[in-house]
Order: C-alpha cells, then sequence, then structure tokens
C-alpha cells in the first residue's frame, strides 16, 4: 500500500530524510538477521538504492523503514541462494519472506537493543579512534562518507579506507553483535562515550577549517547520546554526557555574530541561549543525580555548564563552585586541558596572580606543548597583569598554533589590542 505518488525531487528528500533517521535501525535488524554486520551493510545500502530507483516512480512506502529492512532481507535471502548453500535454515527464511504478502511487523517508534548493539560494535576497542568515529557516524548516524570527510576536513577516500580497515577488523577479531558482558561493560561504555563526546567537541570548537563551530556534528552527536540514554537508562555517566552536550549546545545561538565570527562567553548575549536545551540539560544532569552513584566525568562538566547556564550574567556566574567542581574533576579525570580550564576559574574568582602560577606549572611539565590553548590562557592571564609584551606574545603563538581559522582571527585581534 503506497500513497500517491510523489514527485521526484519529493521522494528523494523523503528517502534521504528515512534514511537519515532510520539508517542504524535497519543496519542493527539486518546484522541481527543476517550475523554479519559488514553483509548487513551492504545490504542497506542496496535498500537505499531501491529506494531511490522505486520510490519516485511507485510512491512513498506508508512504512518506509520496515520497506527498506524487508528488501534488505530479501536481498540477503537472493544472496543466499546464489551462492548455492542453501541449508535448512536458509530454506526456511525463504520461504518464510516468499509467503509473506505485506511488510513486516516492524515499529519505527520501538528502541530495541539492537541499535545499541550496533553502538558498541562501532565503538570496538580493537578500533582506533578515527576508525570508531567514523564508522559511528556511517553506521550509527547514518551519514555518508563524504559528509564525514567534509565534517572533519579529510578525503571521502580517506574515509572510505577507514571503514573498509574497520570493518576488516571487526571481521578478524570476530567481534559479535552483542551489548559486551557485564564484566566489560563499564570499559566499553566509556569508549562508547568518549567517542561521542569527541563527535561533540568537533562540533563545538572545529578544530580546522573556516568555520568556528560545525553545529551539524555537534546535533548528531546531541541526537545519538539521547537514542544511548534511552536504550540504558540506568548509566548515570550516559545522562551526565547528555547533561554537558545539552547544556553546552544551548549556548550555539549566542556564540557566533551574524557574520559567523566568535563571540567568547563574557560577551555573549544570554538571552539568545536556547531555554529548552537548558531545561532538558538540567533534567538529564537531575536523573543522572536520581542514580545515587555520583557524578562522574561527564557528570561534574555537566555541573560546570550548569553554573554557567543559571547565571542572569558573566559576573554572576558562581566561580568559587566552579573551581570546586573541577577540582573534583582533576581527582576523577586527572588531565592539563582540566587543569587549565580550572586557572581560568580562579582568574575570574581571585585573580590572574594565582591563575598564572596553575599555568606556568603546567607549562613547566611539557603538557599542552604544541596546543594553542595554553598559550591563549597565558596571553588573557598576562594582558589583566599588566604584561603587555609577553601577552602579545603568548597570543600570537597561540594564533600560529591554532587550525581554526576564526579562532585565529580572535587571537590576532586580542594581540592587536594590545598595542593600542
Amino acid at each position: 500500500m503506497h500513497d500517491a505518488s510523489p514527485d521526484t525531487a519529493s521522494a528523494r528528500r523523503r528517502v534521504e530524510a528515512v534514511w537519515r533517521i532510520e539508517s542504524a535501525r535497519i543496519v542493527a535488524t539486518l546484522t541481527r538477521f543476517t550475523g554479519d554486520f559488514d553483509l548487513a551493510e551492504d545490504l542497506a545500502q542496496e535498500a537505499l538504492s531501491a529506494a531511490l530507483e522505486q520510490w519516485p516512480a511507485d510512491g512513498v512506502p506508508t512504512n518506509p523503514g520496515a520497506w527498506l529492512v524487508t528488501v534488505g532481507k530479501r536481498r540477503a535471502v537472493d544472496g543466499w541462494r546464489r551462492a548455492a548453500a542453501l541449508d535448512d535454515r536458509y530454506a526456511a527464511i525463504a520461504r518464510e519472506m516468499d509467503e509473506a504478502t505485506g511488510e513486516i511487523d516492524y515499529d519505527p517508534d520501538a528502541i530495541d537493543d539492537d541499535i545499541l548493539r550496533l553502538v558498541f560494535i562501532a565503538c570496538h576497542p580493537a578500533l582506533s579512534r578515527e576508525a570508531r568515529i567514523a564508522l559511528t557516524l556511517r553506521v550509527v548516524g547514518g551519514l555518508t562518507t563524504d559528509q564525514i570527510g567534509r565534517a572533519f576536513f579529510v578525503p571521502t577516500s580517506t574515509i572510505q579506507q577507514r571503514i573498509v580497515r574497520a570493518k576488516k577488523t571487526l571481521a578478524a577479531v570476530n567481534a559479535p553483535f552483542e551489548v559486551p558482558p557485564r564484566g566489560e561493560y563499564a570499559e566499553r561504555l566509556d569508549g562508547v562515550l568518549s567517542v561521542l563526546y569527541l563527535i561533540f567537541n568537533e562540533g563545538h570548537v572545529a578544530s580546522s577549517g573556516e568555520e568556528w563551530m560545525r553545529v551539524g556534528l555537534a546535533r548528531e552527536a546531541i541526537r545519538l547520546v539521547r537514542v544511548l540514554a534511552e536504550l540504558i537508562p540506568g548509566e548515570h555517566e550516559v545522562h551526565g554526557l547528555a547533561a554537558l552536550m545539552e547544556l553546552t549546545a544551548a549556548r550555539f545561538p549566542a556564540r557566533t555574530d551574524r557574520d559567523g565570527n566568535p563571540v567568547l562567553l563574557n560577551e555573549q548575549d544570554r538571552t539568545r541561549w536556547d531555554a529548552t536545551l537548558i531545561a532538558r540539560g538540567r533534567a538529564a544532569l537531575a536523573r543522572a543525580d536520581a542514580l545515587g552513584r555520583g557524578r562522574g566525568a561527564y557528570g561534574l562538566q555537566a555541573a560546570i555548564a550548569e553554573c554557567h547556564a543559571v547565571a542572569a550574567t558573566f559576573d554572576d556566574t558562581d566561580w568559587e563552585h566552579i573551581i570546586v567542581l573541577y577540582e573534583a574533576l582533576g581527582r576523577i579525570a586527572p588531565s592539563p586541558a582540566v587543569d587549565l580550564n580550572r586557572a581560568a576559574a580562579v582568574a575570574m574568582a581571585t585573580g590572574p596572580a594565582s591563575a598564572l602560577r596553575i599555568v606556568d606549572e603546567i607549562a613547566a611539565s611539557g603538557a599542552l606543548r604544541g596546543s594553542h590553548l595554553l598559550p591563549s590562557v597565558r596571553g588573557d592571564l598576562l594582558a589583566r597583569l599588566g604584561r603587555v609584551d609577553e601577552a602579545r606574545d603568548c597570543l600570537r603563538e597561540a594564533a600560529r598554533l591554532t587550525g581554526n581559522e576564526r579562532e585565529r582571527d580572535v587571537l590576532l585581534r586580542k594581540a592587536a589590542d594590545l598595542a593600542l
């Protein structure tokens, strides 16, 4: 049963929209059906190609997701037949498919463990970080290799190679299509969350290129973590990461001006912050707290983001509380980046001199060498202390090190302003 036939352009847009929303569920269902992740992705692509051919002519099915799954399953059965490897199982499946007169029972609103299994496969520890990101965006997020390549300024061929190698690696380690055993759960979930956070951060502050942010990439990470939070509601750090992303993304509307230039936190018009995302973020943090297991690294960062979200103005921010949260974060997940952020909060609470001592300790340790973040913060602190020449050198050094052109402009403008 089909709707009235739409024109070709609208049908193609519908195909793209359905694929964007349903691709993870389709690949997950086909992986469970075939027991072969690589084959499932190929079948899903074949079903997508069939949709692009048939929907413009025949109309969009009433249940497009089910249609794609059905086509994928039929292609699988056809493949098994062609391979002349029919055993009793395949024959039974084929008969069942032949006898089916309508679309299979498929509820696009139902969330089942298949997607969760797919997320864990895409973030398997045998894969490199780059491969996990590419595979997650490809098979869970439904992005094309072109889109992933553009998002990370990497040639499409490179993304394709990463995905091909990732599939071969998964096949080599015989990665099961299942949620890992409970004993491995924490480690594997940490890997999944770190991949989603990396994707979000690349959207929040692009590491390279002409744009300050890649909002689409960040939104994709938020969508995936929301799905994860629905799938495994008993994991406090999933809600913590969801809260962190929602609260951070709430500032997006105010983070750039009309020309796409960065607007720093102390200069942002807070009336432009997204109140809905703030509410969602605070609710997610409350859900994490309600589980009674304390706050993890993501929960603590979400709490810091919440401090910013509830402050009426930049000057009203509770910097003392933020320092306490960074100190707690430093004990749970120590890193020079956390120390650097704590220094920035200390500068706001007690002045730049004490913060500069923290920054100089980080510099002396050699941590963050090559990163623009340390000279950027140090330059700001030196400027506040009136050490103009040193500040200017630091800001210029930070500008040299950053790969983001918009950020480079901001740093060079700060350095130039010091000369006035």
